[in-house]
């Protein structure tokens, strides 16, 4: 996932240019999901973070600017979905449901302080390095700023509504059966 591309007009990322650069990286059964910098790929290397360095630097050098690059595997999308805190409760809106997926996971002490931060109507929840966040009046006009999230992190993440994160999940497990892996 991309962190922040095609959004407002900035950062502006071509999916089919995209699909072409994955393709050059190695990854095989390129797909995109969407203009918003989901990609759904096979590769060899099981090294998450070298990954992303690796995709991060091919897209400086193409586009000229760097976005930070979140990956998950099939298994970690099957868990996201799994763990969401709030599956059980009744009257959740899926598109009112974001995860935000993080670079790694956040230590205890700094869980304690987003965990303190007021944001009523809104609800966090976190599990893992995954921030679920209820919205129940919408995304539009948050009262939780990701900016304010990330800076307390001091760490990247992309956000991704739950119909995205499912579809995401749906896309990699056909992927993955494809393979026989």
């Amino acid at each position: 996932m991309l962190r922040g591309v095609n959004l407002a007009g900035h950062r502006k990322v071509n999916m089919g240019e995209l699909r072409a650069l994955y393709e050059s990286l190695g990854f095989r059964d390129v797909q995109t999901y969407i203009n918003s910098g989901n990609v759904i790929f096979r590769a060899t290397a099981r090294d998450l973070p070298k990954l992303a360095r690796r995709i991060e630097d091919a897209i400086e050098n193409h586009h000229g600017f760097r976005i930070g690059v979140i990956l998950r595997t099939a298994a970690d999308l099957r868990a996201v979905v799994a763990a969401n805190p709030f599956g059980a409760r009744a009257g959740i809106e899926p598109s009112r449901l974001a995860v935000n997926f993080l670079a790694r996971g956040p230590g205890p002490n700094l869980v304690e302080k987003l965990l303190a931060i007021q944001c009523d109507p809104e609800e966090l929840r976190i599990v893992g390095r995954e921030l679920y966040i209820y919205y129940p009046n919408g995304m539009a006009r948050p009262k939780l700023s990701m900016a304010v999230v990330e800076r307390m992190l001091k760490m990247p993440g992309t956000s991704r509504n739950w119909n995205t994160t499912r579809k995401l999940l749906d896309l990699a497990e056909k992927l993955e059966a494809t393979s026989g892996t």
